[in-house]
């Protein structure tokens, strides 16, 4: 009974990846590819941990809110 591909479930995916896109787009065009995965590396890195453990930290109250949705979406109670 685990929700498969989750991204309510994935600290990437409902936490670490917006945060990304918001630091990586934020006044700025890449002209290329190359150009693109060096910023993400480098904005990556620049995340504190002390933002990747919170998000993590997350991860029970999620998981018990899924149960309680009965493997529903839950991003709505979490914004």
């Amino acid at each position: 009974m685990w929700p498969p591909n989750s991204p309510d479930l994935n600290p990437v995916g409902y936490a670490i990846w917006g945060a990304l896109q918001e630091r990586l787009y934020h006044g700025r065009k890449f002209e290329n590819m190359e150009q693109l995965k060096q910023a993400i590396v480098l904005e990556w890195r620049a995340l504190s941990q002390r933002f990747t453990d919170g998000s993590i930290n997350q991860w029970r109250r999620r998981l018990q809110a899924v149960v309680q949705e009965n493997g529903g979406h839950i991003e709505h109670k979490f914004n």
